[in-house]
C-alpha cells in the first residue's frame, strides 16, 4: 500500500492549484489561507482529542515541528497564493517552485549528509527540463517582474521546510503534529493579513467548495502523506515528486477546464516522469 503513497500525494498536491483557481476570485489570498488554517486546526484538534493522540514529550520537538510548519505552510502556501492571486499564471508559479528538487539536492548533502548520485543528478536535470516544457506556453500570458517575488519566497519555504523537517523532526504523530504545525502558521498568516489585507471573503458556493477541498484533501490528506514520505524517504527522493505537480496539474486542468494541452507539454510530462524515476529508482 505504501508504494502508492507518492502517486496519491502528487495527485492530491496538484489539485491545490485547481482549488486556488476556484477560490481566489472570491477572497484575498492570505485571508483565504487564514480561514483554511483555522478550520484545519479545529478539525485536527477534535480528531487528536477523540483518538487520544500522543503529543511530543521534548519541548524542542514542539519548536522544530512548529518551525517546519511555518516554512511549509505559511511561507510556501502564502507565496503561492499571493503570486497566483496577483496574476502570476499558475504554470509559471509551478515552474518557479519546480526548482525545489534541485535546491533540495544541493542542501541535502550539506545539511543531511545524503549522497546524490550521478544518476539522480541526471534525473533532477531531466525533470526540470520536463517541467519547463510543460509550462513553456504560459510565459507569454503575463509580465513577470515583481509577481515572481512571492513565488520565489514559496520556493524557499518548501525547500527549507522539507530539509528542516527531515533533519530535526522527521518522526511525529500526524494528528498532534498537524496542530503544532498549523497554529504558528495561522499566527504568522494572521499578522500578514492585518498588515496587508482587509480579510475580504465572498462566501459563494464556489468558494465554499474550494475551501472544503483545500482543508480536507490538501491540508489533511496531502500534508499527512508528505509528512509520511519525509519520514520514510530521502529528502531528494521526496523533493523529486514535486516535478510531477505541474504536469499533473496541467492534465487535471485539461480534463476539468478544457485548457489546451500541447504536444510540447505532453513531451515535458514524459520527461518529468522519467526524471523522477531516475531519482527515486533504488540503486543496484
Amino acid at each position: 500500500m505504501q508504494r502508492f503513497y507518492p502517486f496519491l500525494f502528487v495527485f492530491l498536491w496538484s489539485t491545490g492549484f485547481i482549488g486556488a483557481k476556484y477560490g481566489l476570485p472570491y477572497a484575498e489570498p492570505l485571508s483565504f489561507l487564514l480561514t483554511r488554517y483555522g478550520l484545519v486546526i479545529s478539525l485536527m484538534t477534535a480528531i487528536a482529542l477523540a483518538t487520544r493522540a500522543p503529543w511530543p514529550k521534548a519541548p524542542m520537538q514542539w519548536v522544530h515541528i512548529g518551525i517546519s510548519g511555518v516554512l511549509v505552510h505559511a511561507v510556501y502556501l502564502g507565496g503561492v497564493f499571493v503570486a497566483i492571486g496577483h496574476g502570476l499564471p499558475a504554470g509559471v508559479t509551478a515552474l518557479v517552485v519546480g526548482m525545489q528538487p534541485l535546491l533540495t539536492a544541493l542542501g541535502a548533502g550539506w545539511l543531511l549528509g545524503e549522497r546524490v548520485s550521478v544518476r539522480q543528478w541526471l534525473g533532477l536535470a531531466l525533470g526540470f527540463i520536463g517541467v519547463l516544457l510543460v509550462v513553456s506556453g504560459k510565459f507569454g500570458q503575463a509580465g513577470l517582474g515583481p509577481m515572481l517575488i512571492p513565488a520565489l519566497v514559496a520556493l524557499f519555504g518548501i525547500t527549507a521546510g522539507t530539509l528542516y523537517q527531515k533533519r530535526f523532526c522527521a518522526q511525529f504523530d500526524l494528528r498532534t503534529g498537524a496542530i503544532i504545525q498549523f497554529v504558528p502558521t495561522a499566527l504568522v498568516t494572521a499578522i500578514a493579513v492585518a498588515c496587508f489585507e482587509n480579510y475580504r471573503i465572498v462566501w459563494t458556493g464556489e468558494f465554499v467548495f474550494a475551501l472544503g477541498w483545500l482543508v480536507l484533501v490538501l491540508s489533511i490528506g496531502a500534508i499527512s502523506l508528505l509528512n509520511l514520505l519525509i519520514r520514510s524517504g530521502s529528502a531528494v527522493n521526496v523533493a523529486s515528486l514535486f516535478y510531477l505537480t505541474p504536469p499533473t496539474t496541467a492534465l487535471i486542468a485539461w480534463l476539468i477546464f478544457g485548457e489546451k494541452l500541447t504536444l510540447t507539454a505532453t513531451i515535458g510530462m514524459a520527461l518529468a516522469v522519467s526524471g523522477v524515476y531516475l531519482v527515486a529508482r533504488p540503486a543496484r
